[in-house]
């Protein structure tokens, strides 16, 4: 079983450390100064950013491996169509090599009968009778013998002649034979180059089909390391989508700020603005008196509007 661990080890991948991440708490979100959420927006950015890298490069080997994996499984389907060619092949001899057999068979059966009408099987057959000529022959040139075993010697020799001749006319009687034995033994032959194409293309049937083995397996481990890599990627980016969903947490946050902060800026415009028209009509009043107005009092009637 091929762990995370496996993979972070053999592909030199970096490891997510949990220490690095940046934790985002609602009473940082809520009590924190702005300084404090800006400080915190930019580390949430960086990780995140880290993050997004890590989920990268992860993905980019997660790819890697599962095309090499549907490398193995193309090359795994090739030995399988190979070697189903060639089992197709085989099933082909086999049916030609068992038709000539059978055929061979009968032909055989054709010659035993032959040479049963023509007696051939009765006694010992043409080569043994020469075989045995051939020692007599020996003996009686190499051996010394009485007169009367050299007389039975040759007698003996002109019995397997007179034998060997009956066999070789009634051979000669029937041509027939010899062409029939010829034509089993050629049949004979042919199925067995049926039967050697049988063994050759089985054997490269087996090579195909142990090839096709191995590289499923192969598959199938490269298979399990391109799994564990993907649960690092969903791993890192899991982590990095958390951090991204806290750093837009947190700029809400600072322009709630902002918002806040502008809208305070303009209630104190706004009591300026009234406070400053409340003392340009007192002193509009008193221009209507007739009291006298220094500049700076003129100033202020002409900013409000009031002269």
């Amino acid at each position: 079983m091929v762990t995370k661990q496996d993979v972070l080890q053999e592909y030199d991948v970096q490891e997510l450390d949990e220490s690095d991440n940046v934790e985002l708490t609602d009473d940082k979100l809520e009590d924190g100064s702005k300084g404090e959420l800006i400080k915190l927006a930019g580390q949430l950015r960086d990780r995140r950013n880290d993050l997004n890298q890590m989920a990268s490069e992860r993905a980019s080997k997660r790819d890697d491996l599962n095309a090499k994996t549907r490398e193995k499984v193309d090359e795994a389907q090739e030995h399988r169509e190979q070697r189903d060619s060639l089992n197709e092949q085989v099933q082909e001899h086999k049916n030609k090599r068992n038709e000539l057999n059978a055929e061979a068979n009968e032909l055989f059966d054709k010659v035993e009968e032959m040479k049963q009408d023509l007696e051939l099987n009765d006694g010992k057959d043409i080569d043994e009778l020469k075989e045995e000529i051939e020692q007599l022959e020996f003996r009686q040139q190499t051996e010394v013998l009485s007169t009367e075993d050299e007389r039975e010697l040759i007698e003996k020799i002109e019995d397997k002649r007179e034998q060997l001749r009956q066999k070789k006319d009634k051979v000669e009687e029937s041509g027939e034979l010899e062409e029939l034995i010829e034509e089993a033994e050629e049949v004979r032959s042919e199925a067995s180059q049926h039967h050697q194409k049988v063994t050759e293309l089985a054997d490269k049937a087996q090579e195909h089909h142990n090839q096709m083995i191995e590289a499923y397996r192969e598959a199938d481990d490269i298979r399990d390391k391109a799994d564990a890599m993907h649960e690092l990627f969903v791993e890192a980016q899991e982590a990095a989508d958390r951090h991204h969903e806290d750093f837009v947490r947190v700029q809400k946050r600072l322009r709630e700020l902002d918002k806040q902060e502008e809208q305070e800026r303009d209630a104190e415009r706004a009591e300026e603005r009234e406070a400053a028209k409340e003392e340009a009509e007192e002193i509009y009043q008193k221009f209507k008196e007739g009291e006298t107005l220094d500049t700076e009092d003129l100033m202020k009637l002409q900013k409000t509007g009031l002269l």
